[in-house]
């Protein structure tokens, strides 16, 4: 199999052998909303506590009867209780303590560190008069000792419980989506071979995916609690039951989909080849395009693509606000797409745990659009056949239509509009192009006419390069006119553009960046050239 003669298409459509999507890392935020404000813990101290004056000396007591619980629990349960070291990589520290418990469920480790988090201080305020000082708390943030309960459960496998040992003890839950399917399918008794944080094959990959997507929202809060009743707690079931318990939120979710390759050589070779052909992912027009979201000037964001190597394995990374897309050839076998999201108001989403099925689909659907994007990108070579076509004037249904001409600029201008309409689901209006277009041509929108816009509809859709909506006035895209707007545009900014800086008068020095770019090119093509077979 060549990498220049196969698609990226062709390969995820015949040469994967195993496809999975799931939850991959989440890392929740436990809290109790009540607790999150001034106000909220001062009534707390006050009324529950029964303290005169609400300060941050009635919150010593307390920090300390928590601190000491979690002292007894880990020698009443003989669990190590050891000190993290600044810069140490916890995972390292874990890793014998839960493999030292081959399976069994529990707590292994209790890793205590000082971090930064949120909590109250007292501060003095004024009345009306200067002599009417008074308490009162202030939200801050401080570095306390933090509590890392590291454990194993028999349905989700590795997790850790992190405890905030001063007011508002606010907790922090990690779990992993992958460890969690190996467990149920070790349960259900379907083979498999692991994979590194995934699945490298299975018996049975329908059960399989269908156990990833059954991790819902209400098992994980179920997880949670369950963990949260075996373990200390800094507030009496009193307190709790008077409304001071934790809720759920989400701080970061990733998804992931994994597509196992059957020649891993031939996997990294045509990843790294995706990765040269989509480095303008980062682009506001790709990134709206893949996340489904509108992106205008006032979108506050970096669009950026990074491309990040670790060793001799390349890493392709797309922006959006505070969200990411992660893309990389994992452990030379697979090919993981990941998403992460780290802000769920970034797509309009609640941050509560009840949220979870709608971030699933936003995770998992801009995935596959990237490899759409990619697969699409790659893969828009046109025959001859196919180039005069779009060329030279036609005769379609009795109808005469002018060509789109390769060198005009204003075709340029319209494959470039058709680019950024490709995957909106609902299509595009006459308007939608007009104000994408006027501004390629270096125009106001209403400085291009209704006639005008007419015209140029009427051309794309008479050579089949965009489609009517049935009973609508709005367009798609088709699969013909996305290969030919690609390929176009790309010719036009890769080649002739930087070619004609080459050959012209006054180009620049011979030993610049540039023209080592078109000597490889012109280099490629003559290769290309030489073994291509000839015509008969």
């Amino acid at each position: 199999m060549s990498i220049t003669q196969t698609s990226l298409a062709e390969i995820l459509r015949e040469h994967v052998l195993l496809e999975v999507e799931s939850i991959d890392r989440m890392y929740l935020n436990v809290y109790i909303p009540k607790l999150q404000r001034e106000s909220g813990a001062s009534w707390f101290l006050k009324e529950q506590r029964q303290y005169p004056v609400a300060s941050s000396a009635a919150m010593a007591p307390i920090s300390r009867a928590f601190v000491a619980a979690i002292e007894t629990y880990a020698t009443e349960h003989q669990v190590p209780l050891l000190m993290f070291a600044k810069g140490q990589r916890k995972d390292d520290v874990v890793a014998p303590y839960l493999k030292q418990v081959a399976g069994r469920e529990g707590i292994v480790l209790i890793g205590k560190a000082q971090e930064k988090t949120t909590t109250f201080r007292t501060t003095k305020g004024h009345g009306p008069r200067s002599a009417d000082r008074y308490p009162r708390l202030l939200r801050t943030t401080a570095l306390v000792n933090q509590y890392y309960f590291y454990g194993l459960d028999a349905d989700f496998g590795p997790f850790f419980f992190k405890f905030s040992s001063y007011f508002p003890y606010t907790a922090k839950f990690c779990l992993n989506g992958h460890e969690y399917l190996k467990q149920q399918l070790a349960q259900a008794g379907i083979a498999y071979e692991a994979l590194d944080n995934g699945i490298l094959s299975c018996a049975d990959p329908v059960q399989m995916q269908t156990l990833a997507d059954d991790l819902s929202a209400e098992k994980i809060e179920a997880l949670i609690r369950k963990w949260q009743g075996c373990l200390p707690q800094p507030f009496t079931a009193a307190e709790r039951e008077a409304g001071y318990d934790y809720d759920i939120s989400i701080l970061q979710a990733e998804f992931a989909l994994t597509q196992v390759l059957d020649r891993p050589l031939t996997g990294r070779l045509f990843f790294e080849a995706a990765i040269r052909e989509n480095l303008d992912l980062g682009r506001p027009e790709q990134v709206q395009l893949i996340f489904e979201r509108r992106i205008t000037r006032a979108t506050q964001s970096r669009f950026r693509t990074r491309i990040i190597t670790e060793g001799v394995t390349p890493a392709l990374h797309v922006d959006y606000k505070h969200s990411r897309i992660k893309q990389y050839h994992k452990e030379g076998r697979a090919l993981r797409t990941e998403t992460t999201i780290n802000d769920t108001r970034d797509f309009q989403i609640g941050k509560r745990l009840k949220n979870l099925p709608a971030l699933r689909h936003i995770g998992f659907q801009a995935n596959r659009r990237l490899l759409h994007v990619q697969a699409l990108s790659h893969n828009c070579l046109l025959g001859e056949d196919a180039f005069q076509q779009v060329n030279q004037p036609q005769i379609i249904a009795g109808q005469r239509v002018a060509g789109l001409h390769f060198t005009d600029p204003r075709v340029h201008a319209l494959f470039s509009a058709l680019v950024a309409f490709r995957l909106l689901p609902q299509g595009f209006a006459n308007h939608d192009l007009r104000v994408l277009l006027a501004p390629l041509l270096g125009l106001a929108p209403d400085q291009v006419t209704q006639g005008q816009m007419t015209y140029h509809l009427r051309r794309l859709r008479l050579h089949g390069l965009i489609q009517r909506i049935p009973a609508t006035h709005r367009y798609q895209v088709t699969d013909f006119g996305w290969r030919v707007a690609f390929f176009f545009t790309r010719i036009y900014s890769r080649i002739l553009r930087p070619g004609l800086a080459h050959i012209v008068p006054k180009a620049l020095a011979s030993d610049n960046l540039l023209q080592h770019r078109f000597n490889q090119t012109q280099m490629a093509i003559n290769d290309w050239i030489a073994q291509a077979p000839l015509a008969v």
